[in-house]
């Protein structure tokens, strides 16, 4: 029977690339490919906006020749034109959101000039989450020669946002120091339902999340295939699980709970 606090998650296998990737070098390239891949988006930008009042461009990939000049600039001061501030602001959520879609006439003169006319830009839609006193503002660009966004992709990209946001900020938090094998440690050594699965129940689902087949499990932990594939039902039976992908959707629903309390 499939736990009613763990609902599946269509998009978790569709992003586990994304997530593996959080905190090493190799993130934003892995992150703008998930994104072309999953909901067509041409580039992506994220800013971390604080309650004092700054903002820092952390990261700019894509097909946008102008998008380090674009995030000095929204850094500089134009973050505080975004009409996006107000929502990010008074959500203050520790859950990603979704942002409202704006139109470029909504936008002042000189911020529409600079980040729709001369970059090219024509289609935009936007997440963000709070961790502490950090807000991480994740962008999606279509520029003209993609056309704006479609209704599958827009829905799509609704689908995978939340843990896109998720996997941003844990990545920024975390830096680039621990794997992906030490931060899926610490997700099973500290957080439920994970911390609940015995240690050798903990190391095959960790294998299986870093995409190892039940025989590498095998080989990598010195125990015979029945034994792993005993392993992994005893951990799906404790997770109310009975697939790869609704694990993935735990590791993301824990992503999205950052900094909040377990």
């Amino acid at each position: 029977m499939r736990s009613r606090s763990v609902p599946a998650n269509p998009a978790a296998g569709d992003v586990a690339s994304a997530v593996l990737a959080i905190g090493r070098p190799d993130f934003p390239k892995v992150l703008i490919d998930t994104l072309r891949r999953q909901a067509g988006v041409g580039h992506c930008m994220v800013f971390a906006l604080s309650r004092a009042g700054a903002a820092r461009c952390l990261l700019d990939a894509g097909n946008i020749p102008t998008g380090a000049d674009l995030g000095a600039a929204y850094a500089g001061h134009f973050h505080e034109a975004d009409p996006n501030r107000d929502a990010m602001f008074e959500e203050h959520a520790s859950v990603p959101i979704m942002l409202p879609a704006f139109a470029p006439r909504m936008y002042g003169a000189g911020y529409r000039k600079i980040f729709f006319k001369d970059s090219g830009i024509v289609d935009k839609s936007a997440a963000a989450i709070w961790t502490d006193d950090t807000c991480y503002y994740v962008n999606f660009y279509r520029i003209a020669a993609q056309g704006r966004f479609g209704d599958a992709q827009r829905a799509r990209l609704r689908a995978i946002a939340p843990a896109i946001a998720a996997s941003v900020a844990r990545h920024f938090q975390q830096g680039e120091t621990e794997t992906p094998e030490q931060s899926l440690a610490a997700l099973f050594a500290t957080r439920a339902p994970l911390c609940a699965l015995t240690p050798r129940e903990q190391d095959v689902c960790r294998r299986i999340l870093l995409g190892l087949s039940s025989e590498a499990i095998s080989q990598a932990l010195g125990i015979g295939l029945h034994s792993t594939l005993t392993y992994r039902k005893r951990a799906y039976g404790r997770l109310g699980i009975s697939s790869q992908n609704e694990l993935f959707s735990i590791v993301l629903g824990l992503l999205t709970t950052l900094g909040r309390p377990n």
